[in-house]
């Protein structure tokens, strides 16, 4: 089984940049996606962004989307997040989950198997 373990959270001003990566222990396949997902304060977990680990086909939320990037570097089993732009709105506690075949819907937080113990991210306004 894939444990994803996540790094890179911090206090960042309101404009600023922060990228979070994402190092997935065991065996990875392509057919495997790679998910960000974050939970603001009192509020539901929500999709950020997926990448097909073979492929490196990329999905985002559209709060996301001309901000955020999400990439893989295969070699090192990581997946990363640089979020640039950054708003208060963005704060939240970030989780990486991975969805192993069969699959489901990237943006569904159930569709994914396995999850990492989350960062946080905060943006002061």
């Amino acid at each position: 089984q894939v444990q994803p373990v996540e790094s890179g959270g911090g206090l960042v001003q309101a404009g600023g940049s922060l990228r979070l990566s994402c190092a997935a222990s065991g065996r990875t396949f392509s057919s495997d996606v790679m998910g960000w997902f974050r939970q603001p304060p009192g509020k539901e977990r929500e999709f950020v962004a997926a990448i097909t680990w073979g492929g490196g086909i990329t999905y985002y939320a559209d709060s996301v989307k001309g901000r955020f990037t999400i990439s893989r570097e295969n070699a090192k089993n990581t997946v990363y997040l640089q979020m640039n732009s950054l708003r208060p709105e963005d704060t939240a506690v970030y989780y990486c989950a991975v969805d192993r075949p069969p699959g489901g819907t990237y943006y569904e937080p159930k569709s994914y198997d396995s999850w990492g113990q989350g960062t946080q991210v905060t943006v002061s306004s």
